[in-house]
Protein backbone atom coordinates (compact mmCIF):
# COMPACT_ATOMS: atom_id res chain seq x y z
CA UNK A 1 0.00 0.00 0.00
CA UNK A 2 1.20 3.45 -0.80
CA UNK A 3 -0.56 5.07 2.15
CA UNK A 4 1.88 7.95 2.20
CA UNK A 5 1.24 9.19 -1.36
CA UNK A 6 -0.54 12.51 -1.06
CA UNK A 7 -2.56 13.82 -4.02
CA UNK A 8 -4.93 16.56 -2.80
CA UNK A 9 -7.00 18.58 -5.25
CA UNK A 10 -5.78 22.01 -4.22
CA UNK A 11 -6.95 23.90 -7.30
CA UNK A 12 -10.65 23.72 -6.53
CA UNK A 13 -10.11 24.55 -2.86
CA UNK A 14 -8.03 27.60 -3.77
CA UNK A 15 -10.81 28.92 -5.99
CA UNK A 16 -13.46 28.77 -3.29
CA UNK A 17 -13.74 31.87 -1.07
CA UNK A 18 -13.15 31.43 2.65
CA UNK A 19 -13.89 33.73 5.56
CA UNK A 20 -10.86 35.86 6.27
CA UNK A 21 -10.79 34.86 9.94
CA UNK A 22 -10.82 31.12 9.22
CA UNK A 23 -7.61 29.15 9.66
CA UNK A 24 -6.74 27.19 6.52
CA UNK A 25 -7.79 23.57 7.05
CA UNK A 26 -5.63 20.69 5.86
CA UNK A 27 -7.05 19.11 2.70
CA UNK A 28 -9.23 16.13 3.48
CA UNK A 29 -7.13 13.89 1.26
CA UNK A 30 -3.97 14.82 3.18
CA UNK A 31 -5.63 14.01 6.49
CA UNK A 32 -7.03 10.72 5.19
CA UNK A 33 -3.64 9.61 3.91
CA UNK A 34 -1.90 10.71 7.11
CA UNK A 35 -4.23 8.62 9.24
CA UNK A 36 -4.01 5.61 6.91
CA UNK A 37 -0.20 5.83 6.94
CA UNK A 38 -0.12 6.11 10.74
CA UNK A 39 -2.33 3.06 11.27
CA UNK A 40 -0.29 1.12 8.72
CA UNK A 41 2.94 2.03 10.51
CA UNK A 42 1.45 1.06 13.88
CA UNK A 43 0.52 -2.34 12.46
CA UNK A 44 3.89 -2.92 10.78
CA UNK A 45 5.73 -1.95 13.96
CA UNK A 46 3.48 -4.20 16.06
CA UNK A 47 2.03 -1.31 18.07
CA UNK A 48 -1.47 -2.38 17.02
CA UNK A 49 -2.33 -6.05 17.31
CA UNK A 50 -4.67 -8.14 15.16
CA UNK A 51 -8.21 -7.72 16.40
CA UNK A 52 -7.58 -4.29 17.96
CA UNK A 53 -10.66 -2.06 17.73
CA UNK A 54 -10.13 1.15 15.76
CA UNK A 55 -12.58 3.57 17.31
CA UNK A 56 -13.45 6.42 14.95
CA UNK A 57 -14.06 8.90 17.75
CA UNK A 58 -10.67 8.24 19.39
CA UNK A 59 -8.77 8.50 16.11
CA UNK A 60 -10.62 11.70 15.21
CA UNK A 61 -9.64 13.20 18.57
CA UNK A 62 -5.98 12.21 18.17
CA UNK A 63 -5.70 13.94 14.78
CA UNK A 64 -8.21 16.73 15.26
CA UNK A 65 -10.34 15.73 12.28
CA UNK A 66 -13.91 14.68 11.64
CA UNK A 67 -15.07 11.09 11.91
CA UNK A 68 -15.87 11.24 8.19
CA UNK A 69 -12.17 11.64 7.39
CA UNK A 70 -11.28 8.80 9.76
CA UNK A 71 -13.89 6.62 8.09
CA UNK A 72 -12.34 7.33 4.67
CA UNK A 73 -8.95 6.20 5.98
CA UNK A 74 -10.46 3.02 7.42
CA UNK A 75 -12.19 2.25 4.11
CA UNK A 76 -8.82 2.62 2.36
CA UNK A 77 -7.14 0.25 4.82
CA UNK A 78 -10.00 -2.24 4.42
CA UNK A 79 -9.34 -2.33 0.67
CA UNK A 80 -5.74 -3.22 1.48
CA UNK A 81 -6.87 -6.01 3.86
CA UNK A 82 -5.27 -4.38 6.91
CA UNK A 83 -8.61 -3.47 8.49
CA UNK A 84 -11.88 -5.37 8.74
CA UNK A 85 -15.15 -3.41 8.81
CA UNK A 86 -17.98 -5.14 10.66
CA UNK A 87 -21.57 -3.85 10.46
CA UNK A 88 -22.85 -2.44 13.77
CA UNK A 89 -19.48 -3.21 15.43
CA UNK A 90 -16.99 -0.93 13.69
CA UNK A 91 -13.42 -1.31 12.43
CA UNK A 92 -10.79 -3.75 13.65
CA UNK A 93 -7.22 -4.57 12.71
CA UNK A 94 -7.54 -7.64 10.49
CA UNK A 95 -6.84 -11.12 11.79
CA UNK A 96 -5.49 -13.15 8.87
CA UNK A 97 -6.52 -16.78 8.70
CA UNK A 98 -3.99 -19.61 8.43
CA UNK A 99 -4.96 -20.07 4.77
CA UNK A 100 -4.44 -16.37 4.03
CA UNK A 101 -1.05 -16.42 5.78
CA UNK A 102 0.08 -19.33 3.63
CA UNK A 103 -1.15 -17.61 0.46
CA UNK A 104 0.68 -14.37 1.29
CA UNK A 105 3.97 -16.19 1.76
CA UNK A 106 3.43 -18.18 -1.45
CA UNK A 107 2.98 -14.94 -3.41
CA UNK A 108 6.06 -13.41 -1.79
CA UNK A 109 8.17 -16.42 -2.75
CA UNK A 110 7.14 -16.06 -6.40
CA UNK A 111 7.72 -12.31 -6.52
CA UNK A 112 11.03 -12.35 -4.68
CA UNK A 113 12.51 -14.98 -6.98
CA UNK A 114 12.03 -12.46 -9.77
CA UNK A 115 13.34 -9.67 -7.55
CA UNK A 116 16.59 -11.55 -6.94
CA UNK A 117 17.09 -12.13 -10.67
CA UNK A 118 16.44 -8.48 -11.50
CA UNK A 119 18.64 -7.20 -8.69
CA UNK A 120 21.52 -9.44 -9.77
CA UNK A 121 21.19 -8.12 -13.31
CA UNK A 122 20.78 -4.40 -12.58
CA UNK A 123 22.38 -3.58 -9.21
CA UNK A 124 25.24 -1.07 -9.25
CA UNK A 125 28.04 -0.60 -6.69
CA UNK A 126 25.95 2.24 -5.20
CA UNK A 127 23.02 -0.15 -4.77
CA UNK A 128 25.18 -2.64 -2.92
CA UNK A 129 26.52 0.12 -0.67
CA UNK A 130 22.95 1.13 0.17
CA UNK A 131 22.02 -2.46 0.98
CA UNK A 132 25.10 -2.89 3.19
CA UNK A 133 24.25 0.32 5.03
CA UNK A 134 20.74 -0.99 5.61
CA UNK A 135 22.08 -4.29 6.93
CA UNK A 136 24.36 -2.41 9.30
CA UNK A 137 21.28 -0.72 10.77
CA UNK A 138 19.48 -4.07 10.92
CA UNK A 139 22.32 -5.78 12.73
CA UNK A 140 22.53 -2.94 15.24
CA UNK A 141 18.84 -2.96 16.08
CA UNK A 142 18.19 -6.72 16.30
CA UNK A 143 20.61 -6.96 19.20
CA UNK A 144 18.49 -4.54 21.22
CA UNK A 145 15.04 -4.89 22.71
CA UNK A 146 13.50 -2.77 19.97
CA UNK A 147 10.66 -4.72 18.38
CA UNK A 148 9.43 -1.63 16.53
CA UNK A 149 12.78 -0.89 14.88
CA UNK A 150 13.69 -4.41 13.96
CA UNK A 151 10.26 -5.23 12.52
CA UNK A 152 10.40 -2.27 10.18
CA UNK A 153 14.02 -2.79 9.13
CA UNK A 154 13.64 -6.53 8.49
CA UNK A 155 10.71 -5.82 6.16
CA UNK A 156 12.37 -2.84 4.51
CA UNK A 157 15.27 -5.01 3.31
CA UNK A 158 13.04 -6.58 0.67
CA UNK A 159 11.34 -3.36 -0.39
CA UNK A 160 14.69 -1.54 -0.62
CA UNK A 161 16.00 -4.12 -3.08
CA UNK A 162 13.14 -3.32 -5.46
CA UNK A 163 13.46 0.44 -4.94
CA UNK A 164 17.20 0.46 -5.62
CA UNK A 165 16.78 -1.10 -9.08
CA UNK A 166 13.89 1.23 -9.93
CA UNK A 167 11.08 -1.34 -9.89
CA UNK A 168 8.60 0.88 -8.08
CA UNK A 169 5.59 -1.30 -8.90
CA UNK A 170 7.24 -4.34 -7.31
CA UNK A 171 8.32 -2.22 -4.34
CA UNK A 172 4.71 -1.12 -3.79
CA UNK A 173 3.36 -4.67 -4.07
CA UNK A 174 5.98 -5.97 -1.65
CA UNK A 175 5.22 -3.13 0.75
CA UNK A 176 1.56 -4.16 0.79
CA UNK A 177 2.40 -7.83 1.30
CA UNK A 178 4.92 -7.07 4.04
CA UNK A 179 2.31 -4.98 5.85
CA UNK A 180 0.05 -8.03 5.81
CA UNK A 181 2.98 -10.21 6.90
CA UNK A 182 3.43 -7.96 9.92
CA UNK A 183 -0.08 -8.95 11.03
CA UNK A 184 0.62 -12.60 10.30
CA UNK A 185 3.88 -12.73 12.23
CA UNK A 186 2.35 -10.84 15.14
CA UNK A 187 -0.44 -13.41 15.36
CA UNK A 188 1.46 -16.57 14.66
CA UNK A 189 5.24 -16.20 14.84
CA UNK A 190 7.18 -18.05 17.51
CA UNK A 191 9.99 -16.51 19.55
CA UNK A 192 12.49 -17.20 16.78
CA UNK A 193 15.34 -14.70 17.07
CA UNK A 194 15.27 -11.71 14.75
CA UNK A 195 19.05 -12.03 14.60
CA UNK A 196 18.70 -15.20 12.54
CA UNK A 197 16.49 -13.47 9.99
CA UNK A 198 18.97 -10.62 9.66
CA UNK A 199 21.83 -13.10 9.25
CA UNK A 200 19.91 -14.65 6.35
CA UNK A 201 19.71 -11.19 4.76
CA UNK A 202 23.49 -10.91 5.05
CA UNK A 203 23.94 -14.25 3.27
CA UNK A 204 21.51 -13.24 0.50
CA UNK A 205 23.38 -9.97 -0.08
CA UNK A 206 26.72 -11.77 -0.26
CA UNK A 207 25.37 -14.05 -2.98
CA UNK A 208 23.99 -11.03 -4.85
CA UNK A 209 27.34 -9.23 -4.63
CA UNK A 210 28.97 -12.33 -6.16
CA UNK A 211 26.32 -12.19 -8.93
CA UNK A 212 25.45 -15.77 -8.02
CA UNK A 213 21.80 -15.61 -8.95
CA UNK A 214 21.18 -19.32 -8.38
CA UNK A 215 22.54 -19.21 -4.84
CA UNK A 216 20.75 -15.93 -4.08
CA UNK A 217 17.42 -17.38 -5.24
CA UNK A 218 17.98 -20.51 -3.17
CA UNK A 219 18.77 -18.44 -0.08
CA UNK A 220 15.76 -16.15 -0.57
CA UNK A 221 13.43 -19.12 -1.01
CA UNK A 222 14.83 -20.75 2.14
CA UNK A 223 14.59 -17.48 4.05
CA UNK A 224 10.89 -17.00 3.29
CA UNK A 225 10.05 -20.66 3.85
CA UNK A 226 11.84 -20.66 7.18
CA UNK A 227 9.95 -17.55 8.24
CA UNK A 228 6.67 -19.22 7.32
CA UNK A 229 7.66 -22.49 8.97
CA UNK A 230 8.42 -20.61 12.19
CA UNK A 231 4.76 -19.63 12.49
CA UNK A 232 2.70 -21.28 15.17
CA UNK A 233 -0.83 -21.34 13.84
CA UNK A 234 -2.43 -20.52 17.15
CA UNK A 235 -3.53 -16.86 17.11
CA UNK A 236 -2.12 -14.48 19.69
CA UNK A 237 -3.64 -11.10 20.41
CA UNK A 238 -2.79 -8.04 22.45
CA UNK A 239 -4.74 -5.26 24.13
CA UNK A 240 -2.63 -2.26 23.15
CA UNK A 241 -4.21 1.13 23.83
CA UNK A 242 -5.23 2.84 20.58
CA UNK A 243 -4.24 6.33 21.75
CA UNK A 244 -0.78 5.17 22.81
CA UNK A 245 -0.32 3.14 19.62
CA UNK A 246 -1.00 6.16 17.36
CA UNK A 247 0.52 8.89 19.53
CA UNK A 248 3.96 8.51 17.94
CA UNK A 249 2.50 9.35 14.52
CA UNK A 250 0.26 12.25 15.52
CA UNK A 251 3.01 14.83 16.03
Amino acid sequence: MNAKALTPNRARQASEPKPSNAAPAAPEQDSTQTIAAAITSAIIEHRLAPGAKLTEQKIAAIYGVSRTIVRQALFQLARDHLVTLEPARGAFVSQPSVEEAQQVFAVRRMLEQHLVEEFCDKATPADFRAMRAHLKQEQAVVGRVDVTGRTRLLGDFHVLMAERIGNIVLAQILSELISRCALITLMYQSSRAAQHSSDEHVAILRALESRDVKQAKTLMEAHLRETENSLLYHPRTSSADLTLALAAYAA
